[in-house]
């Protein structure tokens, strides 16, 4: 269930992907969000070349605070599988990549949660992760770029495009962007965040001042 850093990751396609990158970059205890293909076997896929992959986004979270149960339940709560599958043949699918042994059976456990409460048992395609393929540059952070005051005063803390794709406060502002979360919500969980109290401060200052 864990990444070579030794952190949680789940990779999941719910139709084109910028909207579950911020929808999942605004969820507290998600550390970083990329978008990307996976789920084919096509070597080196692209946007143009997407081959049998799909549209995916990679949740890298702290399951001390922010349990798989709540991240399936935010997936299957915000897409209706039947809606997009086959949509774009594999490239919209409702797709769930497992890590390990691990995440395989706490999905089962979840769908057949799901089942008794009626839900039906979602038409999602459930399989072992083998790779994922970021997705190009103007694909990440889609709707944080559409602010390019945020952008710029995030090179403050984040310099390159790396860092911005990788790093939770733009996974958060992000999902403000969206609509998913707002500024103060994420002003008071900065306070929580396991970094000093003058880097906390830090980053509560440069979000007070974007220009929306």
């Amino acid at each position: 269930m864990q990444t070579e850093n030794g952190l949680n990751a789940i990779t999941l396609g719910m139709g084109c992907f910028w909207s579950p990158d911020a929808l999942f970059g605004q969820l507290p205890g998600v550390l970083r969000t990329r978008v990307g293909y996976a789920g084919g076997t096509t070597d080196t896929p692209s946007y143009r070349e997407l081959g049998d992959h799909t549209e995916t986004v990679e949740v890298v979270y702290d399951e001390s605070r922010l349990p798989l149960e709540t991240i399936l339940d935010v997936f299957w709560n915000g897409h209706n599988p039947d809606n997009i599958n086959d949509y774009k043949g594999r490239q919209y699918l409702s797709l769930m990549l497992f890590r390990d042994e691990g995440q395989r059976k706490v999905i089962e456990q979840v769908m057949q949660r799901r089942e008794a409460e009626g839900r039906g048992r979602p038409a999602t395609e459930i399989a072992s992760f083998q790779a994922f393929y970021p997705a190009e540059d103007r694909h990440q952070k889609y709707y944080l770029k559409r602010y390019p005051d945020a952008v710029k005063k995030l090179t403050v803390l984040f310099p390159t495009h790396e860092d911005l794709v990788n790093g939770t406060l733009p996974a958060r502002l992000n999902g403000v962007a969206k609509g998913y979360a707002n500024r103060a919500q994420l002003l008071e969980e900065i306070r929580t965040w396991r970094i000093g109290e003058e880097e906390q401060e830090e980053m509560r200052r440069l979000v007070e001042s974007i220009r929306w």
